[in-house]
């Protein structure tokens, strides 16, 4: 297993048009003539971090990292206006277009993996491969596992401050509930819901809880992001029938694929990457490897996982637009 690659600075930066509100940052990476692969960052919301771009070797690779419609530095910040998951996989077209690729590898993590499989499922012509981690396909019983019960569990005492914020009449669906705070006119209380909403995650991402990480739910500008965008995808359900992206896998089935999922995952619980899987075709297609990463959860910012996400796009230099 091999580390991150050392950092390294970007080759160009820039913002591309999307739409009459919308405005993407984006940034190439590493090798200007290499083999191009877009990072999708996970959220909705989260936004790329420099660390990113680290995953790929630097003279192999033209890597693409862009922030998402109201995430990290694209504007206007927080936007919940023409957002949507196909909005965003429009805006992937739109770049790949706008920076000359004929094909790419595409590489996305939890939302990552959701917006990696709506893309690809869409455009398959366009996709070198896929490397996915931390499998998120939007379905109901995922959502309602970890924003309503079952991760409660686990995690009860981080679970009580993200109910603490919501009134005890209105728990029976804590989305809906903080949509509504999260989209209202009182700051003060959208703030505090987006605090808590922000922190329930980064608290749980890690096999061993991080206070380091749930400090970055600290950030209000972060966090109102993460939170209001995350919480108007999943109230929409994505904006697609439960179920389709592991329904339509079989459009992507002959493409090269590597699933990386953390065993003791309790933000996106291994069951998904595994239902992904056997709708790939399981054990019978060659083209798609399944690895279970023993001693992780759901952050790619674990050791574990960060080298087998380094190893499977090394493995993937062999792939050729």
């Amino acid at each position: 297993m091999a580390p991150i690659y050392a950092p390294f600075s970007v080759n160009s930066s820039g913002y591309l048009q999307v739409s009459p509100v919308h405005s993407i940052y984006y940034e190439e990476c590493g090798l200007a003539t290499g083999v191009p692969i877009v990072y999708l960052h996970g959220g909705p919301g989260g936004g790329i971090e420099d660390s990113d771009r680290q995953y790929f070797d630097p003279s192999h690779y033209r890597s693409i990292l862009f922030d998402q419609r109201g995430s990290g530095k694209s504007t206007p910040h927080a936007s919940l206006e023409d957002n949507t998951t196909w909005d965003l996989v429009s805006d992937i077209e739109a770049l790949r277009q706008h920076l000359k690729i004929e094909k790419w590898i595409v590489f996305g993590g939890s939302w990552g993996s959701t917006l990696s499989l709506a893309y690809s499922e869409k455009y398959p012509e366009r996709c070198i491969g896929l490397i996915l981690r931390g499998i998120f396909t939007l379905r109901r019983e995922e959502l309602e596992w970890f924003y309503q019960k079952g991760a409660d569990m686990l995690f009860p005492d981080f679970f009580e401050a993200y109910k603490a914020v919501i009134p005890v009449e209105e728990r029976g669906d804590m989305m809906k509930a903080y949509y509504k705070r999260l989209t209202g006119d009182n700051e003060e209380e959208k703030l505090k819901c987006a605090g808590a909403w922000s922190s329930w995650e980064t608290a749980t991402s890690k096999l061993m809880v991080d206070p380091e990480y749930i400090k970055k739910a600290e950030d209000p500008k972060w966090a109102l992001a993460f939170a209001r965008i995350e919480c108007h995808f999943f109230v929409n359900g994505g904006w697609m029938r439960d179920g389709q992206l592991i329904e339509e896998a079989h459009k992507i089935k002959h493409l090269p694929i590597i699933i990386i999922q953390g065993r003791y995952d309790i933000v996106c619980p291994a069951k998904t990457s595994w239902e992904l899987y056997q709708a790939l075709g399981g054990e019978k297609n060659s083209n798609v490897t399944y690895q279970i990463i023993g001693d992780s959860g759901h952050s790619a910012h674990e050791k574990a996982i960060e080298e087998a996400l380094v190893d499977a796009a090394d493995k993937f230099k062999s792939l050729k637009p």
